[in-house]
């Protein structure tokens, strides 16, 4: 069972050229309550009918339509009597195969612009007068037949069109960015107005709906899990022991590498559910002497990675009698893993076939439909603590990415309690949520400070904290400097071996979120 199907509902199928912001779309769409999913561009039009889908959506894309080899569906999913939408490249897409014109205008436009809006089932309840997000370096100059122009910048004269008889639309802009205010409501538009959507798609219903598909599934069969701490696989473990009970049993590796306190909070939250079948593996010296005097972060990355395989499958064997591996596995993996273009984003450990040597009959991932806010969503509406649930992310290696350099004992404590604080202020200064990551790094930079009227001569503590909705681009977050300034006092005053704090205001790109 590698996904977990939603039960029949309305579907929007979103069909990716390579925009990266086909998942925001899709996220967008999930906020309405309406299920959306991403499928490759050139997926058969036959495919696509089959999932009886309400509407279509087409995304951006970085190619060119005037391009012979530019990225194209199949031209019958035109004549499906399914409402479609082309975003930017989309619309672009539409009018070249209905026999429209598509050119190089001769003022282009990025960012953002006035967008005057005419009548149009897409701007209905729409400000006549808004602002939208534009980035294309092509435009429509002649629209196909039966179109209609709904809206227009002042270099743009048709920024939005419509055929309300073949219900067919087009926006030049990107109505999924926070820089177009009322993109949500247009994205509305299309999904009720249009499409007839009726808005079912709720973590309540899907709880219930993913715990009866696990019961099913597994029946009187085990199941195994590997339970990291993170949101992800904790929601999983919650789904797992609401559906099958004491048929799952969850391992839990101390790598050594964990946040301050990780894995009492662990302990204390599914000790009680789940009694003896929690499994804490105390592995953190095996893992330390393999990374001792290990510099590179790649070296490290992979050091952690094969002896955490290992770690496991020792104690998927000691266990016995294994029938299913549960996973964490939510939307983004499969997205980025494989996307719509064929191209890898990066890889990811949940995704791909199982170990050989381990006899499990299958795989459960009940969260692979889900994205990280609904993952979230999904764990509140099952009780767990708040502190889990919203906890930021944290990679799969651990503190030995945010430790620049070697790894010691001394440079794990400086972290964790230097980390420790950074959460502890975001919390309560309420800024915690509006986060999408935030932690410490060891720089390995020493200087000179003055500690007590004396000369000190210790380590530089970099605090990062950036906001993004996808985890491909990230913006540094505009934290107060009252907060800036109470997170820097008590680091230097509380966390020994350190007399800097310097806060890290890089975006992504160029910089990555993470340091190594």
């Amino acid at each position: 069972m590698n996904s977990m199907s939603p039960q029949k509902r309305d579907i929007i199928i979103l069909l990716d050229f390579g925009a990266q912001y086909s998942q925001l779309i899709a996220r967008r769409i999930r906020a309405a309550h309406v299920y959306c999913e991403i499928l490759p561009y050139n997926t058969p039009a036959s495919v696509i009918a089959a999932k009886n889908p309400s509407g279509i959506i087409f995304s951006g894309g970085p190619a060119s339509v005037l391009d012979e080899d530019s990225p194209r569906c199949d031209e019958k999913v035109l004549d499906q009597d399914v409402p479609v939408l082309g975003i930017c490249y989309g619309m672009q897409l539409i009018t070249v195969m209905l026999g429209g014109k598509v050119v190089v205008p001769q003022q282009r436009e990025y960012g953002k612009a006035v967008l005057s809006v005419g009548q149009g089932l897409l701007f209905e309840n729409v400000d006549k007068q808004t602002t939208a997000w534009m980035s294309h370096t092509l435009q429509v100059e002649q629209m196909p037949p039966g179109f209609k122009t709904c809206a227009a910048t002042a270099h743009c004269a048709t920024a939005a069109f419509e055929n309300t008889e073949r219900r067919l639309f087009g926006v030049q802009f990107h109505p999924e960015v926070t820089h177009t205010p009322q993109g949500n409501k247009i994205l509305e538009n299309f999904l009720y107005k249009i499409c007839g959507c009726s808005g079912d798609w709720r973590m309540s219903s899907y709880a219930q709906t993913a715990i009866e598909a696990i019961k099913q599934e597994v029946g009187d069969k085990s199941v195994l899990l590997g339970l990291s701490g993170g949101v992800d696989s904790s929601v999983v473990a919650s789904l797992l022991h609401e559906a099958v009970g004491e048929q799952l049993t969850a391992v839990f590796v101390d790598h050594g590498l964990l946040r301050q306190y990780e894995r009492q909070e662990v302990e204390a939250v599914f000790r009680p559910r789940l009694g003896d079948n929690l499994i804490v593996v105390d592995a953190s010296k095996r893992f330390l002497d393999k990374l001792s005097g290990i510099s590179d972060p790649e070296t490290k990355r992979k050091i952690i990675g094969k002896e955490f395989i290992e770690v496991f499958r020792e104690t998927a064997l000691s266990v016995g009698n294994l029938d299913f591996l549960a996973q964490g596995t939510i939307y983004p993996d499969v997205v980025e893993s494989g996307s719509a273009t064929g191209m890898v984003i990066k890889s990811h450990h949940n995704v791909g076939g199982l170990p050989k040597d381990l006899p499990f009959c299958g795989v459960i991932e009940p969260l692979r439909p889900l994205f990280k806010d609904e993952v979230r969503e999904l764990g509140e509406e099952l009780g767990l603590p708040e502190e889990m649930v919203w906890r930021p992310p944290f990679p799969g290696p651990g503190l030995a990415i945010r430790i620049i350099g070697d790894i010691t004992e001394q440079k794990l404590r400086i972290v964790r309690e230097s980390d420790y604080i950074l959460r502890q202020e975001m919390a309560d200064s309420g800024l915690g949520r509006s986060a999408s990551q935030y932690f410490t790094i060891l720089t390995g930079l020493r200087s000179v400070g003055v500690m007590g009227d004396e000369r000190s001569y210790d380590y530089t503590i970099a605090v990062r904290a950036v906001s993004t909705d996808d985890f491909m681009t990230a913006d540094w977050l505009r934290l107060p400097f009252d907060v800036l300034d109470k997170i820097s006092r008590r680091i230097v005053n509380e966390v020994r071996n350190v007399n800097r704090v310097v806060y890290d205001i890089t975006s992504k790109p160029p910089a990555s979120i993470e340091w190594e």
